[in-house]
């Protein structure tokens, strides 16, 4: 595994880390690596995603804006 070092941090910074580590149970350096895995990795299950692969699963070779338009013209005319 790689190492970062992270330099010339301000005090503001390095609390801020201490403090959200502290909320999430982990560490500093954990959680510097959940931050950084975040900002960089794609999400696996990101909505972007999920909606993908439901366009591909709902995806039909079926055409249906003739029974839409009739639908509408029924109910206009009505």
């Amino acid at each position: 595994m790689a190492q970062l070092t992270v330099r010339k941090l301000s005090r503001q910074i390095v609390d801020g880390l201490r403090r959200r580590a502290a909320a999430n149970g982990r560490s500093a350096e954990a959680e510097h690596r959940e931050i950084l895995k975040k900002a960089l990795l794609p999400a696996e299950g990101s909505f972007a995603d999920r909606a993908r692969a439901m366009r591909q699963r709902l995806a039909s070779s079926i055409d249906s804006t003739d029974t839409i338009r009739a639908d509408r013209d029924r109910d206009t005319h009505q």
